[in-house]
C-alpha cells in the first residue's frame, strides 16, 4: 500500500488561511471540483510569461486549437477562478438550489479559498486573470455521419468587476458568465473532486500532472502513461529531456496529493493511488435519466433479476468510479450483461 503524502508541508505552499471562520463564504466548506473536459486537454499555459501562440492538437482526424488574446493564454493559476465557480455551483446543486451561468464572486473570499494573499497586488492579478480567461478561445472540429462541424467557444463568455467609488478603488466583487461548454459539463455532472492541497502546489507543472493523474487514474490502483505522451498531454513547453528531469524531481519529493509517481526503465510513468480520496460512500451516484425502454431491454438480459435493483447497483457503480456515461442506456445494458455473467440466472 502506498503511504499518504510524506513531508507535505515541506514542498507545498504554506497554509495562509488555516482557520475557516476567517471568511464568510457559501463555499468555504465546499468540495473542490473541476470539470473533466478541461482536465483532459492542456487549455492553460504553464508559463508565468504571456503565451500568445496558438496551440493545436490533432488525433484521428479531429483537431483542437486554443487561441489566446493579445494579453496571452489563460494560465493554470487563472483557472483557479473557474475551479472556485464550479465548486460553488456544485455546492448549490448538492443542496438542490437553482444554478445559472452567471456567477457572482466575492473577490476576498475567492483569494482566501484559493489560498492566495489579499494584498492590493493580488486583487490586481485577479482582474488580469479575468481578462485572459475572457480572451482565450477554443476552436475544434467534430466529425459525424459524413459531416464536419466547426465549433468556437470560450472559457467564460463575459466578466464584470465592481470597485468601490473613490480614491481607494477597493475591489468589491466580480461576476463571470460561464460559457455553454463549461456550464453544460456542470449540469451533466462531468466533474471530479480535487484534493484540498491542489491550490498549495507550488509549480504549474505539478498542478497539471496532478490533474492528469486525477482524470486518468481516478480511484483505480494504477495508471501508466509513457513520459512522451504525458509531456504532450501536459502542454509543457519544456523539452522532453527537461520535462523528464522535472518529473523526476516530483518523484524525489513525493508530495503530489493522492498519487505516487515512478518511472521505469521503459520510460513509462506509473501513477499509484495513495487511497487518500474519499470512500465510495462519500460520492454521489449518477442521477441522470434512464428511459423505460432501457428496462425492457434489461429484463430480456437479466434472466429473472430485478432490473430496478440492478439499476441501483449500476448507479452506485457510476458514483464510486466517478463515471458520467455519455450513452447511459448502452452503459446500463453492458452492466446488465456483466451482472448476469458474474451471478448467473436468478433463482
Amino acid at each position: 500500500m502506498v503511504p499518504e503524502t510524506p513531508n507535505i508541508d515541506t514542498h507545498l505552499l504554506p497554509e495562509r488561511h488555516p482557520q475557516k471562520d476567517l471568511f464568510i463564504c457559501d463555499v468555504a466548506d465546499a468540495i473542490l471540483k473541476d470539470i473533466m473536459p478541461q482536465m483532459e486537454h492542456p487549455f492553460y499555459s504553464l508559463s508565468k510569461k504571456p503565451e500568445t501562440s496558438i496551440r493545436r492538437y490533432e488525433h484521428k482526424g479531429n483537431w483542437l486549437e486554443i487561441v489566446p488574446s493579445v494579453k496571452g493564454l489563460a494560465t493554470i493559476y487563472d483557472k483557479d477562478i473557474l475551479v472556485y465557480a464550479i465548486s460553488q455551483l456544485f455546492a448549490k446543486l448538492k443542496n438542490n438550489e437553482p444554478v445559472n451561468k452567471r456567477v457572482r464572486i466575492n473577490a476576498h473570499d475567492l483569494l482566501l479559498f484559493t489560498k492566495r494573499g489579499t494584498a492590493g497586488k493580488d486583487y490586481k492579478a485577479l482582474c488580469e486573470a479575468l481578462d485572459r480567461l475572457d480572451g482565450t478561445r477554443i476552436r475544434t472540429n467534430i466529425r459525424r455521419d459524413g459531416e464536419e462541424q466547426f465549433n468556437t467557444f470560450g472559457l467564460i463568455d463575459a466578466s464584470t468587476v465592481a470597485r468601490k467609488f473613490g480614491l481607494d478603488g477597493r475591489l468589491l466583487y466580480c461576476e463571470i458568465v460561464l460559457s455553454d461548454w463549461v456550464f453544460d459539463a456542470i449540469r451533466n455532472r462531468q466533474a471530479l473532486t480535487l484534493h484540498p492541497d491542489y491550490f498549495r502546489l507550488r509549480k504549474p507543472l505539478e498542478r497539471r500532472v496532478y490533474e492528469l493523474a486525477r482524470k486518468h487514474c481516478g480511484q483505480q490502483p494504477h495508471w501508466r502513461c509513457s513520459v512522451a505522451v504525458l509531456h504532450k498531454k501536459s502542454g509543457s513547453k519544456s523539452t522532453l529531456r527537461k520535462f523528464r528531469f522535472l518529473l523526476k524531481e516530483m518523484i524525489e519529493t513525493n508530495h503530489l496529493p493522492d498519487y505516487e509517481i515512478e518511472i521505469g526503465d521503459d520510460d513509462i510513468a506509473k501513477f499509484t493511488n495513495r487511497n487518500t480520496m474519499p470512500t465510495s460512500r462519500e460520492y454521489e451516484s449518477w442521477d441522470g435519466f434512464l428511459d423505460t425502454e432501457s428496462h425492457i431491454d434489461a429484463k430480456a438480459i437479466l434472466k429473472g433479476h430485478d432490473s430496478h435493483a440492478v439499476e441501483s447497483e449500476w448507479r452506485a457503480f457510476l458514483g464510486k468510479n466517478e463515471i458520467e456515461p455519455k450513452h447511459p442506456t448502452r452503459h446500463f445494458i453492458k452492466f446488465c450483461k456483466t451482472y448476469v455473467e458474474k451471478r448467473g440466472a436468478a433463482r
